[in-house]
Parts: structure tokens; sequence; C-alpha cells
């Protein structure tokens, strides 16, 4: 069994804890931001900042985060190099929501600001979606919409439940942003943003692996960069946009289902799985959740209960 250490930063151990989300194991173990298991490789991420993986995948694995060790410690230097004064260029930002809920879906949209409309954005008080209600987020992407060029993609849980095994999580990610940026160069041209700014979920030599398996693949201009919102109002617009259609298509499957569905994946989405398991199987359960998460197989259990 291989073992292998890697030293991570804050920003790298939030990055991986939510590529990880869905193999998450609820344990609690001293001393660890989480754990996670993966096609037989266990993850484990300690407060002192060393990430553990463990398994027959462990050297593969970890290499998705950077240099990796099994000696003496040696530390993951950040790649964030962004053009100079990029928060006062026209540029082209993408981000995406739904990555981490078991139910509802995963929401990419690609937002363009140029050097015009920052002031605006400003005043309009368009930041990190994080830092906003849902009532703001749903009020700040009606005006957003009519106010820059987007390309909005959802992609629903019945579609995931679809592609998921050909495309892992961080493949369907790349394939969504890299499409709703085509599409949105697409609409802006001949305009040309001075960068393209994109919210980091993956090293950036693996984002760029997996768009070169798309048709329109976007290689140009690319930056990367965890917390993008904080670089610029293009990534916080883009957040903003994903977040409001998100929380839409969730309370339209709850209002279908007749089942208010929660976001996130904690103990409550295993209990409303649970209801739905029992209401319609698993084949009703696949129109509303990402049925690769633990919830699934912790429904489940509930129910032989």
């Amino acid at each position: 069994m291989s073992n292998v250490i890697i030293k991570a930063t804050s920003k790298q151990l939030e990055t991986m804890k939510e590529a990880y989300q869905p193999f998450l194991q609820h344990k609690n173990i001293p001393y660890t931001l989480f754990s996670a298991k993966k096609n037989g490789t266990t993850i484990t991420a300690y407060t002192s900042g060393k990430v553990m993986f463990q398994g027959s995948s462990a050297e593969s694995e970890a290499a998705r985060w950077g240099s990796l060790q099994t000696g003496p410690e040696k530390k993951i230097k950040p790649t964030v190099n962004l053009p100079k004064d990029i928060q006062k260029l026209s540029v082209l930002g993408s981000d995406e929501v739904g990555n981490g809920s078991y139910f509802g879906p995963l929401t990419v949209c690609a937002a363009y600001v140029d050097q015009t409309n920052l002031t605006k954005l400003r005043t309009l008080g368009v930041r990190d979606s994080k830092e906003l209600k849902d009532t703001q987020i749903v009020q700040l992407a009606k005006v957003l919409k009519e106010t820059i060029p987007y390309q909005l993609l959802v992609l629903s849980p019945k579609k995931y439940n679809e592609i998921q095994p050909k495309y892992n999580a961080v493949r369907m990610k790349v394939a969504l942003h890299n499409q709703a940026i085509h599409l949105l160069l697409q609409k802006i041209a001949p305009t040309k943003p001075e960068a393209i700014l994109i919210d980091q979920f993956t090293p950036e030599a693996n984002f760029k692996k997996y768009a070169r398996l798309e048709q329109h693949q976007i290689q140009e201009k690319m930056y990367f960069v965890t917390k993008g919102e904080q670089y610029h109002l293009a990534v916080a617009a883009a957040s903003i946009i994903s977040r409001a259609s998100f929380l839409e298509e969730l309370q339209k499957e709850s209002t279908e289902l007749g089942i208010p569905l929660p976001s996130g994946a904690g103990t409550k989405s295993d209990q409303v799985a649970a209801s739905i398991l029992k209401k319609g199987g698993l084949s009703l359960l696949a129109n509303y959740a990402k049925l690769h998460f633990a919830n699934t197989e912790k429904a489940q259990k509930m129910l032989e209960e």
C-alpha cells in the first residue's frame, strides 16, 4: 500500500475539501480537517497542513495537487501569477455552484465585466456570493443578467448521473467551465477579454489536460486562483448568477417532488434521500440527487434499519 504525504496551504486545503466533498467520511479524528475515501485511497488532511494519501492510487491522487513527497517535507508552491492590476482590467470570469450539494444541479456561469462596468458593479454591491444572503443573491442576479454578458450552464441531477460514470467530478466541471467560456467568447466577439480568470478547483495542468478532451478547448489567456472573486468582479458576478440559478432549480425540484430539498450534503440530506427512496426508489432519487455521493448509501442503510 502506497503512502504519500504533501504539504498544502490553507487555501489549497479548502479547494481539496470541496473537490472531495462527494467522498467525505464523517469521522471525528483528532487534529484533522477532513477525511475522504476515493477509489480505494484514503485522503486525510491534518490541521498542520499535511495531507496523507494511503492506498493503491495514492501517488496518482496526490499528484493532482502538485509536488508529492515520500521523504523530507516539500511545500507546494502557489501558482498564482496574475496580470498586474487585474482588478482594473476587462476580464471574463467563471465559477460554479452545486458541486458540494447532494441535491440540486451543478451550475456554471461565465461572466464578462469590462472596465466600463466595474464601478457600476461595485455600486450594486457585487462581491463574494458567500457573503450575501440568498434573497440578495437572487435580486443581484436579475440585475447582473441585464447589465453584463454572461453564459449560464445548468446540469440537472438526472443528466449529472448519466455522465458521471464517464466524467469524474473534476472533468465534469472542466467541461462545463470550458463550454461556458467558449459560448460567452462567441457572444462578445469580436471583443476579447484581457484575461480569463477561473475560480480554481483543480491544478492548472489538470484543468488543461481535461480541456484538451473537449471539442472547443480554451487554453489562452487563462489564469487560475482560489477565491477568484477577491481578484476580479467578473468571478464574483459569475458566482452570484450561478448561485441564484442553483437556488431556483432546487426550489423547482422541491415543488415538483413535494419535499423541501436541502442544499449541502449533511445529515438532513441523508434523511430526505431516505424519504425519496421510500417513495419511489433509486430511479426517483436519481432525478434530484447526485447518486455517487456517500449520502445515497447512508440513506439506503436508514431504510434497512
